[in-house]
């Protein structure tokens, strides 16, 4: 088992990469300027509750309710990299 240290640094790796990719299809694609900062307000909201959980000295049990979603459908894209994280 890893360290909250060493899975703190892990997180934060993850999170810059994300951020990097996003920027990079902002550049190519020519995102709106909105979509952007939507993008990454969500993934700043993300990165702080992942945090807080990590740094929590109470963790999560299996089988915890998670919080209620929207009732939408993400783009299939989406849905198949979740499969695959979830896999994982």
């Amino acid at each position: 088992m890893i360290s909250r240290k060493e899975a703190r640094a892990v997180v934060l790796e993850l999170f810059e990469e994300e951020a990097l990719v996003i920027g990079g299809l902002a550049a190519v694609h020519s995102m709106e300027d909105d979509l952007v900062w939507r993008l990454m307000k969500n993934l700043d909201v993300l990165l702080g509750k992942t945090l807080r959980r990590l740094d929590s000295k109470e963790q999560p049990e299996d089988g915890e309710a998670a919080p209620e979603r929207a009732n939408t459908r993400p783009h299939p894209a989406i849905e198949d990299f979740l499969l695959k994280v979830r896999r994982a």
